[in-house]
């Protein structure tokens, strides 16, 4: 099993804790699939293996605020 460090994942992200949201969000996505991924490995271990590679484009979109 491999070993993915914060500096890794943050190299393609703003910072790890955005990292680890991205690839656990791509992983469900993956998931959707049924039997579209192979199930060598863990989806959670493929989806960081992608974001290390920086394969995963992704966008943050800010929260809208409830009118109060």
């Amino acid at each position: 099993m491999r070993v993915f460090t914060p500096v890794e994942i943050a190299q393609h992200a703003a910072n790890k804790y955005l990292g680890v949201l991205v690839a656990a969000k791509y992983a469900r996505a993956l998931n959707e699939f049924p039997g579209g991924a192979s199930r060598d490995k863990k989806l959670t271990t493929k989806s960081l293996e992608e974001l290390a590679k920086g394969d995963i484009d992704y966008r943050v979109v800010p929260r809208r605020r409830s009118a109060e």
